[in-house]
């Protein structure tokens, strides 16, 4: 059992692991979309939406509704976002973690925020003259 649910864990993870497919279902936060609406969003071709599309439903993470010729998808389980926003905040964290360890290596210039707030530092604390002479 234990072994089935890390492979079920598994072939999800899979699903998701696609640039496209992660903005399709933040899209979809917004309510249902068709494939013509995530192509133009995307500025991808509608062939690709619909394949990213069909790894989406075939997971069971997006579902359909037929509406005349249109077909509408949206997202089975709202839960999905939950699991996207917790997803961004260990990148953000990740992020996080590795600016200070540049900064331990490098001081904290090695920030590009810092180096550009210490550039203005630099170039307000000179001479006047001088910085109407360098620019």
């Amino acid at each position: 059992m234990r072994q089935q649910l890390s492979n079920f864990k598994a072939e999800f993870f899979k699903a998701l692991a696609h640039p496209l497919r992660i903005s399709i279902l933040d899209a979809l936060r917004e309510g249902e979309l068709t494939v013509n609406e995530i192509s133009l969003r995307f500025d991808v071709e509608p062939a690709n939406a619909s394949q990213q599309l069909a790894v989406l439903r075939n997971k069971n993470i997006v579902m359909t509704r037929k509406d005349g010729a249109s077909v509408y998808y949206s997202v089975r389980d709202k839960s999905i976002f939950k699991l996207l926003d917790v997803a961004k905040e260990i990148f953000s964290h990740h992020l996080v973690g590795v600016q200070s360890m540049l900064e331990e290596i490098h001081g904290p210039a090695a920030s590009p925020a810092a180096r550009v707030a210490e550039q203005r530092r630099v170039r307000r604390s000179r001479p006047r003259a001088l910085r109407a002479r360098n620019g």
